[in-house]
């Protein structure tokens, strides 16, 4: 970016130019986008020390800056999570290719053959904060779903994102991949986050990774279609027919495995017919995790506190927990309804009409039965590394993947028809 250059100018040139890219990334086939992806983590071993040393200046000023220790967790790269890396990139590489793929197909009585088959959405623009790991996961799913992708990370890893960027890009151009098809927005000015949140018709979708904040403002500012999720509040709803070491077992998982992620339990739902509610909430209390809960819930423990009204809306990614006993499948779906984000939801139970209402009544991306939310993860689903959670409606929903990064066409042959 030049001096002359505006944030506005700079994404349209740099938009423009990964809509070309990715018109030449669109020719290739399975086989050479895969190729390209293996030599570009090939490229990310090769520049360890590089990427390394930059992620070392990034964790020296975050620590100056006062980034938390979760946060700096999140930042931090060794040898051991550099490899982890370029291991994702190359399982993105033996994923089945989704472009081309004919969803149906349908002979119309006039002798037409229609068909839907899937295509790249175009360029992609990523918005993310302090995983440097989203910079060559995001760019791998892109380049294997023949999308170009523009790139904006937080200033917390801009070192790390550059060194990451450079060596995936130097990568994919020596094995016949456009540079352009990646590219890394130059400036952390907070304006090129504006321009490229209204760069419709260049633009074609945002894909937000971040926190609250980072996602309610692209999603408020957007003038381009945008795939994110806002909130992670998921609950684990323990039915009264529900096996009490499995409860406890799910329960601890859920909450206490990672609990900065946004697949983590956030509200504990206990039946009052439950009869080892006790159990259940000793298990998180022993492991750590503070316990709020309504008048019920802390009669079950004296270490559990009161919960707010604000407690039921809180996504904590933290060790806390709120903690409400219910009257049953119903109350259950009632509080779920009123309180949560749509995004995973599951029922410890094994009372299988019970299990079957609640799959089917519960409005989210990912619903669960006896088993812990944690598993709300591309990876874990088989599709590789994801580009995030959706928890709209419209395109794709859960964890998106190579699939959810395609849209289709209509394809129509025919053998001379006219219309009458």
């Amino acid at each position: 970016m030049n001096s002359a250059e505006t944030p506005t100018d700079l994404i349209a040139r740099l938009a423009r130019a990964g809509r070309a890219a990715q018109r030449e990334l669109a020719r290739l086939d399975h086989d050479a986008k895969a190729a390209a992806l293996r030599a570009a983590a090939a490229a990310l071993r090769a520049d360890q020390a590089a990427v390394l040393a930059a992620n070392a200046e990034d964790m020296a000023a975050g620590a100056a800056n006062g980034l938390t220790p979760a946060m700096l967790d999140r930042l931090k790269l060794d040898p051991a999570r550099l490899d982890a890396i370029a291991q994702a990139v190359e399982n993105i590489a033996v994923l089945s290719d989704p472009v081309g793929q004919v969803i149906d197909t349908v002979t119309r009585p006039n002798g037409l053959v229609l068909s839907r088959v899937r295509v790249p959405i175009g360029l992609i623009g990523i918005v993310y904060e302090s995983r440097p790991n989203v910079t060559a996961d995001a760019a791998a799913l892109c380049v294997a779903s023949g999308n170009a992708v523009l790139l904006r990370g937080g200033s917390e890893a801009v070192r790390s994102n550059r060194a990451i960027h450079a060596a995936l890009v130097s990568g994919l151009a020596s094995a016949g991949v456009p540079a352009e098809a990646v590219q890394l927005v130059p400036t952390q000015d907070r304006e090129a986050v504006g321009a490229m949140l209204t760069a419709a018709g260049l633009i074609d979708m945002i894909v937000p990774r971040g926190g609250k904040s980072l996602v309610a403002r692209v999603q408020a500012d957007a003038r381009v279609p945008v795939l994110a999720h806002l909130d992670g509040i998921n609950h684990t709803y323990i039915h009264a027919s529900a096996d009490p070491d499995m409860a406890a077992a799910v329960a601890v998982n859920a909450k206490l495995r990672r609990t900065g992620i946004c697949g983590a339990m956030e509200t504990l739902l206990l039946d009052a017919q439950f009869p080892q509610s006790h159990k259940v909430v000793a298990a998180l209390l022993d492991g750590g995790c503070e316990l709020r809960g309504d008048s019920r819930a802390m009669a079950l423990d004296p270490r559990i506190v009161p919960a707010s009204d604000d407690d039921w809306d809180t996504e904590y990614l933290d060790s806390v927990l709120s903690v409400a006993v219910v009257d049953g499948l119903s109350d259950a779906l009632h509080h779920i309804a009123l309180h949560g984000s749509q995004h995973t939801e599951a029922i410890v139970a094994t009372d299988e009409a019970v299990i079957e209402r609640f799959l089917a009544e519960v409005d989210a991306a990912i619903v669960m039965a006896n088993a812990s939310s944690q598993f709300a993860d591309g990876g874990e689903f088989g599709l590789g590394a994801e580009i995030g959670i959706a928890t709209g409606r419209l395109h794709a929903r859960g964890p998106v993947a190579l699939e959810g990064l395609t849209t289709y066409k209509w394809v129509v042959r025919g053998t001379g028809q006219t219309r009458p």
